[in-house]
């Protein structure tokens, strides 16, 4: 571990602890107080050891107080946990070892699709290509797919095509990390030959794409958006990339991220909103979803673990998908939270999000939590066979600048036959608490950063930013992590109540608690664009499915889409 200058010198029963240790000491046993950066630090330093005094003034930030005969009688015990500590810490644990405790969004009484159907994509008309390449840059997979199959276009040429667009409007939006230029160029010549050779792999072959930097790619830095590693370099490829690779799909970029996946504040800038270059795109899949709405690739892949899909999609007018925890495999993807992170596509259609997760969903005996169910997508099931309902009280309260736009969405899909009933949410537990999950185990995934001093590097130094939360959530008792997990087993309970009499229900993107409820309980989401604001920028409406029930998430919102057409609608400076 780390030492710094005013660590303790002489040996004791706590050997080799400093300040910044002293602080995490606390931290794990959940005591600390507003003392601690100088009296109780000053305390410590005085009597060498921890002292019934210093878990007095400690003691405060758990939220109890204890007797004097207790506090004497927990010292003891207290410095021996320091030293346990001290050795955990001697071991480097690499980012990807996850706990030995796995989230199951499952409960024992929940059953599990077990009927596995071939996909049924959309008919595709006769796909002419026009005069100009770059005329396709907007178009939907199926039909980028149909050009390549009939080989009016050379994979190699589509290749060049968005790699061509990323240098020239990539900069403006400040969304590649890294192109992978040579890697996209070899495959695409591979992926001709096989097509030449009547061995067509499916609708991504020849198809290029974007992966967000959080994504191994061997060759290639990953540098989680974030400067302590933005020369790191990763000897494997994520397990996603393996997958889209043998769907022959052609990874051209490694895409923005905020900072370790919070924000759109990485540490070559800030990524744009392609709809208004002077806004922000959202994060933390920042660079996957304004790359993909201004033409820049084909598909790219983020990720969520409270947000990241859903709000970048929405700022920038993309189509979004947000798997059930444990569809895709993150094996070789950046962890912040085990429980919470999920990996999904940003797309410009909900059927390209379909045939994406397609190609990537299923277990891989590497992601312990990941596994294979049927994902039976059929973009001609009748609306008829399937339950819709809507959220009563987003709608009724809903944000009062996106009210109208929102209503509008809701009377689009009873336009199309449908009478959804209405669903609420549980309300009666304290979701906003439960926060407290994420914060603690992000704050164990970057342990070593915050110990080292290195979150120093980090951009952004807010308190907001990651670096405060890391230090913030070492003051997290274990006990109350414990029961947030608890409460979040009951609001899994109520949210499978809730959900009975439906497969899916529509409802405003960002109203309430509705990210972090259904990121705890792990439900799949499809984002979709609505109407352009009074400042001509997106905005967005949401379709929450059951559990492993993406088909008819994407299957009503695709009909939505259809209907309203609102993803037809191109940033205006991307159009060239």
């Amino acid at each position: 571990m780390a030492h710094h200058a005013d660590s303790v010198g002489e040996p004791s029963a706590v050997e080799g602890l400093n300040r910044r240790d002293f602080l995490s000491y606390f931290s794990g046993i959940g005591l600390s107080g507003t003392l601690l950066p100088g009296v109780l630090w000053a305390r410590f330093q005085e009597h060498r050891q921890l002292t019934a005094e210093v878990l007095a003034e400690a003691e405060k930030v758990a939220g109890l107080e204890f007797t004097e005969e207790q506090r004497e009688e927990m010292v003891r015990g207290l410095n021996g946990n320091l030293r346990q500590y001290q050795a955990l810490r001697e071991l480097t644990i690499p980012n990807e070892v996850p706990p030995a405790l796995h989230f199951d969004p499952m409960l024992p009484h929940m059953p599990v699709p077990s009927l596995a159907r071939p996909p049924r994509p959309s008919r595709v008309p006769s796909i002419q290509l026009p005069g100009d390449l770059e005329d396709v840059a907007f178009w939907p997979l199926l039909h980028l797919a149909e050009l390549v199959k009939s080989r009016q276009v050379t994979a190699e040429a589509l290749t060049r095509m968005y790699l061509g667009r990323l240098k020239r409007h990539g900069p403006d939006l400040e969304c590649v990390i890294n192109l992978t230029e040579e890697r996209a160029l070899r495959q695409a010549r591979r992926a001709d030959e096989e097509i030449v050779a009547g061995r067509y792999r499916g609708p991504l072959h020849g198809i290029p794409w974007g992966a967000k930097d959080l994504l191994a790619v061997r060759g290639y830095p990953t540098t989680w958006g974030a400067r302590p590693y933005q020369d790191q370099v990763i000897h494997a490829d994520a397990e996603v990339v393996k997958r889209l690779d043998e769907a022959g799909a052609i990874l051209v970029a490694k895409l923005t991220l905020g900072a370790l996946a919070m924000g759109d504040v990485w540490f070559g800038g800030r990524t744009r909103n392609p709809w208004d270059l002077e806004q922000g795109s959202s994060g933390s899949s920042a660079g996957s979803a304004a790359a993909t709405v201004a033409g820049l690739v084909g598909f790219s892949i983020g990720s969520e673990t409270l947000g990241s899909i859903v709000s970048p999609a929405t700022r920038c007018g993309a189509t979004g998908l947000r798997p059930t925890f444990g569809r895709v495999s993150r094996a070789g993807a950046m962890a912040l939270s085990w429980s919470m992170d999920k990996l999904g596509p940003l797309c410009r259609t909900v059927e390209d999000c379909a045939l994406v997760l397609d190609a990537i969903h299923g277990a891989d005996g590497l992601d312990p939590t990941a596994r294979t169910l049927p994902f039976n997508w059929d973009a001609h099931e009748p609306l008829s066979e399937i339950r819709i309902g809507y959220y009563r009280r987003a709608f009724q309260e809903g944000d009062s600048r996106t009210r109208d736009l929102d209503l509008l969405a809701l009377e689009a899909l009873r336009g199309l036959g449908v009478d959804p009933v209405p669903v609420d949410l549980p309300g009666e537990f304290p979701v906003g608490a439960l926060r407290i999950i994420l914060n603690a185990e992000s704050a164990a995934a970057f342990d070593d950063l915050t110990r080292s001093g290195r979150d120093s590097l980090l951009v952004r130094q807010d308190p907001g930013a990651w670096p405060n939360s890391f230090r913030q959530a070492r003051m997290i008792p274990a006990v109350e992590f414990i029961q947030a997990n608890r409460i979040r087993t009951m609001i899994m309970g109520a949210m499978d109540v809730a959900m009975e009499g439906v497969d899916v229900f529509i409802t405003p993107s960002h109203w309430g608690n509705l990210l972090l409820i259904t990121n705890l309980t792990g439900h799949p989401v499809v984002v979709v664009p609505s109407e352009l604001d009074e400042e001509n920028r997106p905005a967005s409406i949401s379709f929450v499915g059951r559990l492993w029930g993406e088909a008819h998430a994407l299957r009503v919102a695709k009909a939505w889409q259809d209907a309203t057409g609102h993803h037809l609608k191109h940033p205006p400076l991307f159009a060239g």
